[in-house]
C-alpha cells in the first residue's frame, strides 16, 4: 500500500501546503490506490512535507514522488506531449514553486493577521509555556529562508507585483483550455493547479489573492480541479 503523509486539510484547502496538495493530485492522477496518514516531521526526509511510503521505501519530496511513480509504477503523467510541452511544463512548475510560492509564504507568515488565523495554529500542539519560543523560532526561520530566495528582500507592494507576473503567466499558459496542455490534466497541472489555488484561498487576506481574483479562467480552473479531486471540499465552498 502506498501511504502518502500530509498536515491535513485546513483553511478549505486539501492541506496547508502547496505541496502536498501536488503530491495528493499527483497520487490521484496516477489511479494507484493509497491511504494519507499525517505526517512526523521528526521522520521526515528533510525534516519536510510531503512523503511517500512505498512498501517501507520512503521518497520524500514532492518532484521525486512523482518520478518515483513514474519510474516504479509506470505512471504516464505526460502522455501525449511533445518534449517541448514537457519543457514548458517544467519552466512553469519552477515558476510557481521557486518563486510564487513564496510570494504566499510571505503572505501567509509576515503579515500579522494572516498568521495569527493560519500558520500560528500550526503551533497548537506545544505547551503553552513553550509555544510563543517555538513560533519566534520558526518565524525567524521562514524569514532566513524568504531572504535568502530573494523574494524576501523586497518591499510587499514589489513581492505582489511579481506574483502578479507569475499568476498572469499561467493564465496565458491556461488560456480557454480547461487544463494547462489541452483537455486533460497532465503532470505540471499537479503543481500549477495546487499553487493556484493556494494563492486562491479565501481565508487569507492578501495581494496575491487578488492578483488571481484578475483572471477568471484562473478562478475557473481552481474549481475545476476541486471538482475533478476534491469533490467534498468542492461541496462545501
Amino acid at each position: 500500500m502506498l501511504t502518502l503523509f500530509t498536515t491535513g486539510a485546513r483553511f478549505g484547502l486539501p492541506d496547508a501546503s502547496p505541496f502536498v496538495v501536488k503530491a495528493l493530485v499527483l497520487m490521484k492522477m496516477s489511479g494507484l490506490p493509497f491511504e494519507t496518514k499525517p505526517a512526523n516531521f521528526q521522520k521526515a526526509p528533510r525534516g519536510k512535507v510531503p512523503y511517500l511510503s512505498d512498501a517501507g521505501r520512503i521518497i520524500g519530496d514532492s518532484t521525486l514522488i512523482r518520478w518515483h511513480l513514474e519510474k516504479e509504477h509506470g505512471v504516464a503523467f505526460d502522455a501525449g506531449l511533445t518534449p517541448e510541452q514537457r519543457a514548458v511544463g517544467w519552466a512553469y512548475e519552477r515558476l510557481a514553486e521557486d518563486h510564487l510560492y513564496f510570494a504566499i509564504v510571505e503572505a501567509r507568515w509576515m503579515v500579522r493577521e494572516n498568521f495569527d488565523k493560519g500558520p500560528r495554529r500550526f503551533f497548537d500542539f506545544a505547551p503553552a509555556p513553550l509555544r510563543p519560543v517555538i513560533i519566534a523560532i520558526m518565524k525567524r526561520k521562514v524569514r532566513q529562508q524568504l531572504t535568502g530566495q530573494g523574494l524576501g528582500r523586497h518591499t510587499r507592494a514589489d513581492i505582489a507585483r511579481f506574483a502578479a507576473r507569475d499568476l498572469e503567466a499561467i493564465s496565458m499558459l491556461l488560456g480557454d483550455k480547461p487544463w494547462a496542455f489541452g483537455d486533460s490534466p497532465k503532470g505540471a497541472d499537479a503543481t500549477l493547479w495546487a499553487m493556484v489555488t493556494s494563492a486562491l484561498c479565501p481565508h487569507f487576506e492578501m495581494e496575491v489573492r487578488r492578483a488571481a481574483e484578475c483572471f477568471p479562467n484562473l478562478i475557473a480552473y481552481r474549481d475545476r480541479g476541486m471538482a475533478l479531486w476534491f469533490p467534498e471540499l468542492a461541496a462545501k465552498a
